[in-house]
């Protein structure tokens, strides 16, 4: 919304460097969020890829799924989205799916957030993304405050030196949390910006 828009432009105009960690696939973001270009490197596809909007490159952080594991999924008629790398079922979904990473021998997670479950190679998650993300802008986790709500933001949000929940993150993300914002969503990050360019969160 134009709140956060805002938000965000008032915080690169701050000097500070934002990255945007998502579980989403970078063209369905894209769709969706317009302003890619405020941020300066996006990982996408829960931590296995990055992107830098600067300059259009993208970097894959892990290798893609084999042809056998994608044709295992349309045999048994499970419907799913592929990005780059990840590929995303409904959260039903989740004992078929393992049952066909198991069946293949393939050393895949699968990674809860809400409603949908992701797969992904074993040591990808938002957290690994974020690492390289800081790396490239040689940055330390030391300095960076992590927002987040789901179950996919938990290793993201520990890397941080300071964690934040918005106010209706799951139980498990606020309880971990060095705070927890007073809104929900959107305006929870606002809350968050508000509170970094006025005081650092002293």
């Amino acid at each position: 919304d134009s709140a956060s828009i805002g938000a965000l432009e008032k915080l690169a105009a701050s000097g500070r460097k934002l990255i945007l960690v998502t579980g989403r696939e970078l063209d369905g973001l894209m769709s969706v969020f317009p302003r890619i270009e405020l941020f300066d490197r996006v990982v996408a596809e829960n931590g296995a890829l990055l992107y830098t909007p600067a300059t259009k490159e993208e970097k894959l952080l892990a290798q893609a799924p084999p042809e056998t594991f994608i044709n295992a999924l349309r045999e048994r008629s499970i419907p799913f989205s592929r990005g780059r790398l990840i590929v995303s079922a409904q959260r039903s979904y989740d004992t078929a799916l393992l049952e066909t990473v198991s069946g293949l021998g393939l050393e895949y997670q699968l990674i809860y957030n809400r409603g949908a479950v992701m797969l992904l190679p074993g040591a990808v998650n938002k957290a690994t993304g974020l690492a390289a993300a800081l790396g490239e802008l040689k940055l330390s986790p030391h300095n960076v405050v992590g927002i987040g709500d789901a179950e996919n933001d938990f290793a993201f949000i520990g890397l941080c030196e300071c964690s934040v929940a918005v106010s209706n993150a799951l139980p498990n993300i606020r309880k971990h949390a060095d705070f927890v914002t007073a809104r929900e969503n959107g305006a929870g990050v606002v809350e968050l910006i508000e509170e970094l360019v006025a005081s650092d969160l002293s």
